[in-house]
């Protein structure tokens, strides 16, 4: 395997369904992954949805369906990678969440020789996400130092 595609699942509350939100970054996943590729799909109630989506593909696929939060995607594909062996890590989100998502994923990932990248689909996000977003932001510093204890540097 070359790389590690993380899609970070996305869900209403209690629904069962694939959120159009979690559908675009399943579908700019299908367009990032490579037969070669293992796809880390994480998110709680969004893993197993995503899994019979993505059925057929060419890929190695991992579920993680504990995941709750991006920080909790963030440690997933750390140990997904780690537990791997791969060194080259594309998380795929929405475009609003980008940035924060690989923040978090590159802090949990200190210390390793990991490239991480992200790889948006096409959505803005509505006011509302994007106004969440901004007030994630400040628990960044707490969370990306948090994930860089919980993922230990191998020995």
């Amino acid at each position: 395997m070359t790389r590690l595609v993380a899609v970070l699942g996305y869900s209403k509350r209690g629904s069962e369904e694939l959120h159009p939100i979690c559908s675009g970054r399943l579908a700019r996943a299908l367009q990032e992954a490579g037969p070669h590729d293992a796809v880390l799909l994480s998110g709680w109630g969004e893993a197993g949805a995503m899994a019979r989506s993505w059925a057929d593909r060419p890929a190695h696929v991992v579920l993680d369906a504990r995941a709750r939060s991006t920080f909790g995607n963030a440690v997933a594909v750390a140990r997904a990678a780690r537990s791997l062996g791969i060194r080259d890590v594309v998380v795929v989100t929405s475009g609003w969440h980008g940035r924060r998502a690989g923040a978090l994923v590159r802090a949990a990932l200190r210390g390793t020789d990991t490239t991480v990248s992200v790889a948006a689909a096409d959505d803005r996000g509505s006011l509302r996400a994007r106004l969440r977003e901004l007030f994630c932001w400040l628990v960044v510093p707490l969370q990306a130092g948090l994930a860089a204890r919980l993922i230990k540097p191998l020995d």
